[in-house]
């Protein structure tokens, strides 16, 4: 078997796999696409099965708690900006020139894209001004082949994307296929029967391109290819399960009570069961007709017979449907491991004060997964460092490799800023002023802080003096 021909029965299997599946599911179910959309009703037909019932109210709701929960939870980790720590100043001034607001609103779709399909990818390029972007692949369309059983190191990935093209006028779509490995990335097209076709319409009419860029002396762009993958993961959890694995059963629940609620809420007399007394007509079918149309019937008295409509209903009891669907809602933040609001307003009171140790207790499960979460993004930004490093080695922008540097994330978390005040004056007297400004609610920029702080002082003295 050649290594295309390996490629392409890779690729077939990849994509009808139950994770492949699943992944997309998730980005759906984000996006509103539902299975409740899909949903029929149907009733017992004469044969005891089901069968599709179009004269019944079939409505299809959405009450998309997954989307919430999902920027919940990317929102509570890369909602405010991260601060780098360590490295020497040119090094960091280099950093942030890339880690702009561009990088941060990626990072934040990443970890987003991540928590619907277990997994998805940054891939660092060279930008426009001869800098570098880094671009967001979701699970669904990248097959990695990994070196190890424990997915930390990749030995050659796969993207796998559709474009829309004109032919004659008329557009279609056309399945194409980038392979990243160690000697550059070759493109290919996916044809109808599966097999891969070498891209030619790129520059010069190859197929293979290296991984980066850099300009030369002469000001000519140079291509470089790198030892490792320029792919890097950004995984929701070690074992790259998908948030909508753990929570879907629920969401579906949630749908089907609103849905099923308001169905029965709009059978009247119109559209439910009636039970006929000397009807004076010819069908059912006549007299449904009549029934909807004019909102009366013709019933006959002979006698002792006397005709009438009587109606047979279920009593709908809103409050079943309130005490299901509230239960359906806490198990699916607690399976997905959010926040609920509504306790700070039931317990800690919507105008009231509550206290740091109580908005504690309502984010500790959300706190839990973000520690997962940050473990993962910190191995994500070894690799992102490692590439930056190769890049202004080439770009001749200097020799970082022995820098070190750490990320420190800032969880987007309710907090008592009084309590908060109150605990950073009182440490004051054992922790360094330093230390407690990188704690106070008000700083972001813990140096700049410092040094207003400084020469507010020297001011203040001088004019004693």
């Amino acid at each position: 078997m050649t290594d295309i021909e390996f490629l392409e029965r890779e690729i077939k299997s990849w994509k009808h796999s139950p994770e492949r599946n699943m992944q997309i599911k998730g980005q759906l179910y984000y996006n509103g696409k539902q299975d409740i959309l899909y949903r029929k009703r149907t009733v017992i037909g004469e044969n005891g099965g089901l069968e599709p019932a179009d004269n019944l109210p079939d409505n299809r709701i959405v009450d998309n708690q997954y989307y919430r929960l999902v920027n919940q939870k990317a929102d509570y980790l890369l909602g405010q900006p991260f601060v780098l720590r360590g490295g020497g100043e040119k090094y960091i001034r280099l950093l942030k020139r890339v880690f702009n607001r561009d990088f941060m609103k990626t990072l934040l779709n990443a970890e987003k894209a991540a928590l619907n399909g277990g997994i998805s990818w940054l891939y660092p390029c060279p930008d426009s001004e001869n800098g570098i972007s880094f671009r967001m692949f979701p699970a669904y369309e990248i097959l990695p082949f990994w070196r190890d059983s424990a997915h930390t190191v990749l030995d050659a990935a796969a993207r796998v994307y559709k474009v829309c093209r004109y032919n004659g006028g008329r557009p279609e779509s056309v399945e194409k296929v980038e392979v990243f490995a160690s000697n550059g990335i070759n493109r290919y097209i996916l044809d109808k029967n599966g097999r891969l076709v070498p891209d030619r319409s790129g520059v010069k009419g190859s197929s293979r391109f290296c991984h980066m860029l850099t300009t030369g002396a002469d000001g000519e762009a140079y291509g470089y290819n790198r030892r490792e993958i320029p792919l890097v993961a950004v995984k929701y959890n070690d074992g790259e399960i998908p948030l909508i694995k753990r929570v879907k059963a629920l969401q579906d629940g949630i749908n089907i009570m609103l849905s099923d609620f308001q169905n029965n809420m709009q059978e009247d007399p119109r559209n439910t069961i009636l039970v006929l007394k000397n009807y004076d007509g010819t069908s059912l079918g006549e007299f449904r007709k009549n029934l909807s149309a004019f909102g009366a019937v013709k019933v006959r008295c002979d006698g002792e017979s006397q005709g009438g409509v009587e109606t047979l209903e279920i009593k709908v009891n809103p409050e079943n449907y309130k005490a299901i669907l509230e239960h359906l809602k806490h198990a699916l933040i607690e399976n997905g491991m959010g926040y609920d609001p509504e306790n700070l307003r039931r317990f800690g009171g919507a105008f009231s004060n509550p206290g740091q140790m109580f908005i504690r207790s309502v984010y500790t499960d959300m706190d839990m997964d973000a520690n997962e979460m940050e473990a993962e993004l910190q191995v994500s930004f070894e690799r992102i460092f490692g590439f930056l490093k190769d890049f202004f080695f080439n770009t001749k922008e200097g020799d970082f490799f022995g820098e070190e540097t750490e990320v420190i994330f800032n969880r987007d978390m309710l907090l008592n800023e009084s309590e908060v005040i109150d605990d950073c004056i009182k440490s004051l007297k054992i922790l360094s002023g330093e230390t407690v400004a990188a704690q106070h609610p008000w700083v972001d920029d813990v140096k700049r802080e410092m040094q207003l702080k400084s020469k507010e002082d020297q001011t203040a003295a001088q004019e004693r003096q």
